[in-house]
């Protein structure tokens, strides 16, 4: 059996909404071990001067809770 976590990132990219979601995913897997799934649960667009400047992501990100062998 086994027992997972869910936290909420916000990330931001200049290029797309999936690469804003791939950054979440980079910078998470720095501190969580066992991703298993991104669900993306709100989309944003910055606009300046009637131009897209960058693509945010709310992104749910699930990771497996390690136990404790002892």
């Amino acid at each position: 059996m086994s027992v997972a976590k869910v936290v909420e990132l916000i990330a931001e990219s200049p290029v797309s909404w999936e690469d804003a979601t791939q950054e979440a995913v980079r910078v998470a897997s720095k501190s969580l071990r066992g991703i298993r799934s991104v669900w993306i649960s709100n989309m944003k667009a910055l606009v300046e001067n009637n131009q897209i400047t960058a693509y945010r992501v709310n992104a749910k990100v699930t990771f497996e809770v390690e136990e404790d062998s002892g």
